[in-house]
């Protein structure tokens, strides 16, 4: 029979000990099945309270310190301790003898403990004990059965979801390939459920290859032919079963609307793509390969992002669209709701962009300049420039202080020389630009205008009311106005940028000076071929950038547009 190990024994025996158990110490009797506790009678081996009955009662001892057996053999001596505590100290020697022979006679008593016999803890006990019952044989290798000590689903649990699975701890390591689905075995009544078996750690798991049935009683199986790395198989086969609970959402979901819609056009270049779906969907499940955006077969870049706790997902193009041209969106099947279930086919829309959207204009060097003039740079009063000053060719730059400059000055150097040179290619590129052109005249005060290319063939002015230009939800949208010759603002007038337009994306081009006129308040960036002026308040949220001449400033604010 196999038996516990010694020293396991004693961990035991001092355990139920510490609960104001007897303690029966032993030593090694020199049996090839060491020492063992027999638990043969029934009350035997109860926690809180419970004792145990060893098969003979001249074995029986107790111990607090384990240092002291005393004699159960009623064959053994006893020490007389009746003597008072002085002549305790004068022991007679004789006496020492007999308890010495007592105690060794007892501890050769050998203590049977089956392992096969299980300690009875009733279950309502609140004190918890963890003991490792592996098995030593003679030459100290494992010779004890595994088994399961934990699953989950438990045993009898009711309402488990369909998508369970199943796994199954054991006490010690086994051998992995000894766990596999004819070891491990799923059935619904008499038919065996299809899935795959994994092992890690100490713990094997069976994964279904489709949702469980609802309000179905399951069996779960562990065969002996499970074993452990010493290749010791499990004493009989475990068994569980659990009940599982009612049927999931099995309806699938579908896209309920598109941004841009089926079949649009004059889209903007800038746009973002969104789906909204009918459900909440699995947002693992929405991502950059199964939302995808193509120009013919041209998979075109970008990033997926599923809002939380939503039904909407966002296709954000890594670069701008082209214009004119056709794109093709798909959400396949691989998108699932938060029950599992997929799209019924791939959902596909296509769209095409706006014939006239335009790219902005690329500043190179001169983008870190907010003030850049050819010749010189003025300022009276308290004016603030947000960003970096310069000129070039020119090195004159007066009046800071008491101008404050929260940047970085650069006169006559290289870097000012690079940004005018970058700057010439900008002015150049915006006064070149002919596509879809929108023909304006004279004075935009009080005009609301959408993303385009503006031309005049004169001056501009904005004066008889602010200009109110509208990106109408495209953040990205660029505002591009040509003039052959001046921009003049009077004073007070406003620039107003709504429906996401951004200062950034605004740009002025300008064949001879502009003007901006006391206290008002202009947005983008002005490259004049000659000189800029700002009179005494005005602002600028964009850059003054002159190619030949002069850039005049007096107690303005001038601040760098966020990109």
């Amino acid at each position: 029979m196999k038996t516990l190990n010694r020293n396991l024994l004693f961990m035991l025996l001092s355990a139920l000990s510490a609960c104001g158990q007897q303690l029966v110490e032993f030593k090694d009797a020199g049996t090839s099945d060491g020492a063992r506790v027999d638990t043969a009678n029934p009350d035997a081996a109860k926690m809180d309270g419970a004792r145990i009955d060893t098969a003979s009662s001249d074995a029986d001892a107790t111990s607090n310190d384990l240092g002291r057996a005393d004699a159960a053999d009623a064959d053994a001596s006893r020490a007389d301790s009746a003597d008072s505590a002085d002549s305790a100290n004068n022991a007679d020697s004789a006496d020492s003898a007999d308890r010495d022979a007592a105690r060794d006679a007892a501890v050769d008593q050998a203590i049977d403990v089956p392992v096969d016999q299980a300690v009875d803890v009733p279950v309502d006990q609140a004190i918890d004990v963890s003991i490792d019952l592996s098995v030593d044989g003679p030459d100290g290798s494992n010779i004890g059965a595994p088994f399961v000590t934990f699953t989950d689903p438990g045993r009898g649990d009711s309402g488990v979801v369909l998508t369970k699975k199943i796994s199954a701890t054991f006490s010690e390591a086994m051998n992995p390939t000894t766990l596999n689905k004819s070891t491990f075995t799923l059935k619904q009544g008499n038919v065996a459920i299809g899935g795959s078996v994994s092992y890690i750690g100490i713990t094997a798991t069976f994964s279904p290859s489709t949702n469980l049935a609802s309000n179905s009683t399951f069996v779960a199986t562990i065969s002996a032919g499970a074993k452990d790395v010493a290749g010791n198989a499990l004493a009989s086969p475990y068994t569980w079963t659990f009940m599982t609970g009612a049927i999931l959402d099995a309806t699938a979901p579908t896209v309920v609307l598109t941004s841009p819609v089926d079949l649009a056009t004059a889209v903007p270049l800038g746009a973002t793509l969104t789906a909204t779906f009918s459900e909440p969907m699995n947002p693992t499940s929405v991502n950059a390969v199964t939302f995808t955006l193509k120009a013919g077969n041209l998979l075109i870049p970008g990033t997926v992002t599923y809002v939380a706790a939503g039904t909407t997902a966002l296709f954000i193009p890594a670069t701008r669209l082209a214009p004119n041209t056709t794109y093709t969106a798909t959400i396949t099947t691989g998108a699932t709701d938060s029950s599992g279930n997929p799209l019924a086919s791939n959902f596909v829309w296509t769209f095409t962009t706006s014939a006239c959207g335009q790219a902005p204009v690329v500043l190179g060097a001169a983008d870190d300049f907010v003030v850049l003039a050819g010749s010189t740079v003025t300022n009276t009063g308290a004016t603030t420039v947000t960003g970096d000053l310069g000129v070039s060719p020119g090195t004159a730059v007066t009046g800071f202080p008491p101008g404050k400059v929260v940047g970085a000055q650069h006169a006559g150097d290289t870097t000012s020389a690079q940004a005018v040179a970058d700057l010439t290619t900008a002015y150049n590129d915006a006064a070149g630009r002919t596509l879809c052109p929108v023909t304006i005249a004279g004075n935009l005060g009080g005009l609301t205008l959408p993303p385009g290319l503006y031309k005049s063939t004169s001056s501009l002015e904005i004066s008889s009311g602010d200009l109110t230009l509208d990106a109408q939800g495209d953040g990205d949208a660029v505002f591009i106005f040509q003039m052959a010759s001046t921009l003049t603002t009077t004073s007070g007038r406003q620039v107003i940028l709504s429906g996401g337009a951004q200062s950034t994306n605004v740009f002025w081009q300008v064949g001879t000076s502009a003007t901006l006129g006391s206290t008002s308040a202009f947005q983008g960036t002005i490259m004049a071929d000659q000189a800029i002026t700002l009179e005494t308040g005005a602002t600028l949220n964009g850059r003054a950038l002159a190619r030949i001449a002069a850039v005049n400033l007096d107690s303005n604010m001038i601040v760098k547009p966020t990109p």
